[in-house]
C-alpha cells in the first residue's frame, strides 16, 4: 500500500514538473523579424509578409506563456490582443510595429479584461505569415496563468 501511495505522489509530482516546463517566450525575440512588401493583386494593395527566423519558428505550434498588455477588440465577440506594450504605444497607435502584438483566442468562456491589463498568458502559438486578415502572432487556447 506504501508503495502504491508513494507511486501516486511521483506521478503527481511528474505532472507538475511537465506543466511548469512550458517556455515563456519574451517580446524581444518575437520582434526581431523582418518584413518584405508583397503586392496583392486581388486587393491592389501592399502588405507586409513577415519573415521568421528561428528564435520564432522554434515555438510555432507549441504551447508558450507570455506576458503583455490586453486589448479589448470586441468584448461581446470575446476578440482581444496582447500587446508588448500599454495601448497607448501600442502597434494600433502607430509607436510598434505589427510584431509586437498578438490575436488571442481564449480556451471556453472567460472573464472581461480591461485595456492595459498585465496579463500572463499560456496558449498554442501560431506564426501567421499567410492570411493578411490576421495578426503576425496568433494565441490559440489562451487561458491567464497566475
Amino acid at each position: 500500500m506504501k508503495i502504491r501511495i508513494l507511486s501516486f505522489i511521483l506521478l503527481i509530482m511528474s505532472f507538475n514538473l511537465v506543466a511548469q516546463n512550458v517556455p515563456e517566450v519574451n517580446w524581444t525575440n518575437l520582434m526581431d523579424i523582418t518584413f518584405k512588401d508583397i503586392y496583392l493583386e486581388k486587393d491592389d494593395i501592399y502588405v507586409y509578409y513577415p519573415l521568421f527566423g528561428e528564435k520564432q519558428k522554434k515555438h510555432d505550434g507549441q504551447t508558450i506563456q507570455i506576458t503583455g498588455y490586453i486589448i479589448p477588440i470586441d468584448v461581446e465577440q470575446n476578440q482581444y490582443v496582447l500587446s508588448a506594450f500599454p495601448f497607448s504605444a501600442c502597434f494600433f497607435c502607430g509607436n510598434a510595429g505589427p510584431e509586437s502584438v498578438m490575436a488571442v483566442y481564449f480556451q471556453g468562456n472567460t472573464r472581461v479584461f480591461n485595456t492595459d491589463e498585465r496579463l500572463k498568458l499560456e496558449g498554442t502559438l501560431e506564426l501567421n505569415d499567410t492570411n493578411v486578415d490576421e495578426l503576425v502572432y496568433v494565441l490559440r487556447n489562451a487561458r491567464v496563468k497566475p
